[in-house]
């Protein structure tokens, strides 16, 4: 018989993504942070939830602005996501440090890294106090993939984008895996 241990209340949950949020400051400089609080939250209208501390530099950009982006980083630029959440853009340009490249979106006020295999161009729908974060809630405007990750139907291959997922209790990131079975399928009788 398997026992459980209590490990009190904590933001634990597997897998944790790794996302790059993408505004623009006061001035129209691009920024760039990660944040691992997040996910899907609404199929119709198509929504993506991340919550930030009032601390961070993008915060205050996402409030004024109403816009940000998602990016989902590949396990090769784990490097800099890493440093996209160390560094603060408000005395440090991270584009120009990381040698990645800003992309002005045409579709919402807020840039994405073009270097990222995915994109989710998002509108501020709603806001949320939770305590030490707010939860942002926007609306998927669009969703922008580099065609080499897309599969021979033109849908995107997980395996191509290659995410990563965030480790709280370890603090490590890990790539996905290996397939395990077909969703709404393997649990048929």
């Amino acid at each position: 018989m398997r026992m459980k241990k209590s490990l009190g209340a904590k933001a634990l949950v597997f897998p944790t993504p790794v996302f790059l949020v993408g505004t623009y400051d006061k001035a129209g400089k691009p920024n760039v942070m990660t944040a691992a609080w997040g996910g899907l939250c609404c199929g119709q209208p198509p929504c993506v939830a991340v919550s930030l501390r009032k601390a961070t530099y993008s915060y205050s950009n996402l409030v004024a602005r109403r816009a940000f982006t998602i990016c989902i980083p590949s396990e090769a630029q784990a490097k800099q996501a890493d440093y996209f959440g160390l560094a603060s853009g408000k005395t440090i340009d991270k584009f120009a440090r990381t040698g990645l490249s800003a992309e002005r979106s045409q579709l919402v006020d807020a840039p994405y890294v073009k270097e990222c295999p995915l994109v989710l161009e998002c509108k501020l729908a709603q806001t949320f106090e939770l305590g030490l974060h707010t939860q942002f809630i926007g609306y998927i405007v669009d969703v922008k993939a580099d065609a080499a990750v897309l599969n021979a139907n033109g849908m995107v291959d997980i395996k191509k984008v290659n995410p990563m997922a965030f480790d709280p209790e370890g603090q490590n990131y890990f790539g996905i895996g290996a397939l395990v079975g077909k969703a709404f399928s393997i649990g048929k009788p």
